[in-house]
């Protein structure tokens, strides 16, 4: 299973970094039209705002797994090995908590969204996809830190999830 969860963060941050990128290709595209045929894109924000939070969302499992996350450890750096295990479970189970409650509340976010019929400003997007998009990533960044808890407490080594 955990060789499982490496290969879909991986393919999850890939996905965010192919999403990224097109973004970054629109936006020349888009500042490139503006400043040569005065012909930007048309809801160019609106795009690179939704599809930066997507990319954001499917790359926090990858973050995740590999522990990117910032640990400041000035205060726990001379502690045992087995109380900085224990405290790093801690953080793994508050990112869970945090994984989980926004993957939940950005699904219930969908349905509302979807039930009203909330659009976009300028494209007239359906915003429910936004919404519904992000909380994959979320989710699995959310039981990815559940499994790290898991394994921190019964004292095993998480560079086998890493792997």
């Amino acid at each position: 299973m955990l060789r499982f969860l490496n290969r879909v963060a991986w393919l999850f941050a890939l996905l965010g970094g192919v999403i990224a990128l097109a973004v970054a290709l629109m936006v020349v595209v888009s500042i490139t039209g503006r400043a040569t045929m005065a012909k930007p894109i048309q809801g160019d924000v609106e795009l690179t705002q939704f599809a930066i939070a997507l990319a954001i969302s499917l790359s926090l499992p990858w973050c995740q797994i590999h522990g990117g996350n910032i640990v400041v450890d000035y205060f726990t750096q001379r502690l045992p090995q087995r109380a900085i295990a224990w405290l790093d479970a801690v953080g793994a189970l508050m990112l869970t908590a945090m994984g989980a409650l926004l993957s939940w509340r950005a699904a219930v976010g969908a349905i509302g969204s979807k039930q009203t019929f909330e659009a976009t400003m300028i494209l007239d997007l359906p915003m429910w996809w936004v919404y519904a998009s992000l909380s994959p990533g979320l989710a699995l960044a959310a039981f990815i830190g559940l499994v790290q808890a898991g394994l921190l407490i019964a004292g095993r080594d998480l560079t086998r999830l890493q792997s």
